[in-house]
């Protein structure tokens, strides 16, 4: 295994483990979410972005030549969506026009 993918096995497992602790008494509707901002620490360990389309494609360390938000494995909610709840960022709603570093595309 090298450094890169324990790395990114890390960031996985801690966004996993934040989002088991972080479980509300009751299920939170979308639209009681607040959205995920690019200061956000979590979005900044992941390099979240609003617009996929601002990121060097030559710099994701997941190489595809379409990745946003709105392709990933990661993201729920209703497809058309603006604004969606992603595994990764537990509480919070991405933009589906979005993009972070955990990108993985659905299957």
């Amino acid at each position: 295994m090298t450094k890169t993918d324990r790395r990114k096995f890390i960031q996985l497992s801690a966004a996993a483990a934040a989002g088991v602790v972080v479980a509300p008494s009751r299920k939170a509707a979308a639209q009681d979410m607040p959205q995920l901002t690019e200061d956000d620490p979590m979005a900044q360990a992941m390099k979240y972005v609003h617009d996929a389309g601002s990121v060097d494609a030559a710099s994701r360390p997941n190489p595809a030549p379409e990745q946003a938000c709105s392709n990933c494995a990661l993201i729920q909610g209703a497809d058309g969506d603006a604004w969606r709840p992603c595994q990764i960022f537990p509480g919070k709603l991405v933009n589906a026009n979005g993009w972070c570093s955990v990108w993985a595309p659905k299957a």
